[in-house]
């Protein structure tokens, strides 16, 4: 089944609010990719191993991940406004001090407090979106993966033009950046009605008792591990500075905005949204494994590397939208399962990376990474019937928003106060 409204809500005419809440997304998706150029830096300068480097990956998604959990406990209670202004602020001190930091533990650290605050963000910014935004859930989502693609597009490169200064310089961009994001936040977004019942910390996990979710989320966790192995470690055999490797990486990040903005609902409107996945994933995993086997080409690494921009892009939000739709629970809550399990995942993949080639090959982890992607395949197909249900209520609600009534979806987000980051 086709979504013509997917592509046909523009994501460009939206109130204040949800800009102002759009550009903090972009800063801190901007944390994602910021790093990857000054990892060889940082290695060279603390006399860290490149496994000991990844756990600036690590920390951050493992406590993002483990954080997830708590956040709906935190909204429910405080309101999204709230919230959103708590993950800013522990970003922007976060950042800050690792910008400070003499020592590799130091600067994990402050990554781990960046994830605490960076778990606040996300799990209450697209709620926001949602709730503010004109266009139905189909515009808001494709306005929350526009910045989304624009922070994980522009962090590699301003990583690159200050990391090439000092590895020191990205940080404190970012903490400047965030600082003016919360302030846009104070000043433009509303306060958000509370939910009328508190989320409990249990029901994330009560909610992956639910065999669409918990698909779900395991497949993004298969897919997280392959994405992350490229992000996280792939820097390392490149060999390039770090203005170069920025450059790269953005022209990773142009395709992965390109990509979820116009590429998925082109592809969605085609094949549905379960073809659209199964084939995305296993182009990926195809991407990948020529990664694995010509890791020792540069130049095919620097494009193989770029041309996973596309698959990404297009997963983030056909993902974005099928969890939304599949988990029968309230959004915050699936939101926050789905997003423990996958950070999981996308955090541990980069220093297991980093471990797989120091006691094997630099082959061997992008040949786990491909095999973990198509894998997820195979644990997507488990639950084939919930996404086909998922892909039916979607064209459903696309169809009310066209013709002007009530998105209940919508109204639910708003009512919750948190979502989801992608």
């Amino acid at each position: 089944m086709s979504q013509p409204s997917a592509g046909a809500q523009s994501p460009f005419k939206q109130p204040k609010a949800v800009w102002a809440v759009a550009f903090a997304c972009v800063v801190s998706f901007m944390g994602i990719g910021l790093v990857d150029p000054i990892l060889p830096a940082i290695s060279k300068d603390l006399n860290a191993s490149p496994s000991q480097v990844t756990l600036l990956f690590t920390s951050y998604l493992v406590v993002t991940a483990v954080a997830m959990l708590v956040t709906g406990f935190v909204s429910s209670r405080i309101g999204a406004k709230r919230t959103l202004i708590a993950g800013l602020a522990l970003i922007v001190v976060f950042s800050a001090l690792a910008g400070t930091s003499g020592s590799i533990s130091g600067i994990i650290g402050f990554r781990a407090g960046w994830g605490l605050g960076n778990a606040l963000f996300i799990a209450t910014s697209l709620a926001v979106i949602v709730a503010s935004a004109s266009g139905g859930l189909g515009g808001a989502i494709i306005a929350y993966e526009s910045a989304l693609g624009l922070g994980i597009a522009v962090g590699p490169l301003l990583g690159g033009l200050l990391g090439d200064i000092s590895w020191r310089g990205p940080f404190y961009g970012v903490a400047v950046l965030m600082a003016i994001a919360l302030i846009a936040t104070v000043v433009l977004v509303r306060p958000q009605p509370k939910p009328a019942r508190r989320t409990s910390i249990a029901d994330p996990i009560k909610a992956l008792r639910h065999r669409g979710l918990l698909v779900m989320s395991l497949t993004a966790l298969c897919y997280n591990w392959g994405f992350f192995t490229v992000l996280g470690y792939a820097p390392f055999p490149m060999h390039l500075s770090a203005m170069r490797l920025g450059l790269v990486f953005t022209g990773w990040g142009l395709l992965v905005a390109v990509f979820a903005v116009f590429g998925a609902p082109w592809l969605q409107r085609r094949l549905g949204l379960a073809r659209t996945l199964y084939f995305n994933l296993a182009l990926f995993a195809v991407d990948v494994l020529v990664i694995a086997v010509f890791v020792n080409s540069q130049a095919t690494l620097i494009v193989a590397v770029i041309v996973a921009g596309v698959f990404i892009g297009v997963n983030n939000t056909v993902t974005t939208q099928a969890v939304m739709m599949v988990a029968p629970v309230e959004r915050p809550v699936a939101s926050a399962a789905y997003g423990f399990v996958r950070f999981i995942g996308g955090g541990l993949a980069p220093f297991a990376a980093g471990k797989m080639a120091e006691h094997a090959n630099i082959h061997v982890p992008f040949a786990v990474g491909a095999g973990a992607i198509a894998l997820g395949i195979g644990v997507l197909a488990i639950g084939h019937r919930d996404l086909a249900r998922a892909e039916r209520n979607q064209a459903e609600v696309d169809a009310q928003a066209a013709g002007g009534g009530q998105d209940a979806e919508v109204t639910e987000a708003a009512e919750a106060g948190s979502g989801s980051g992608s």
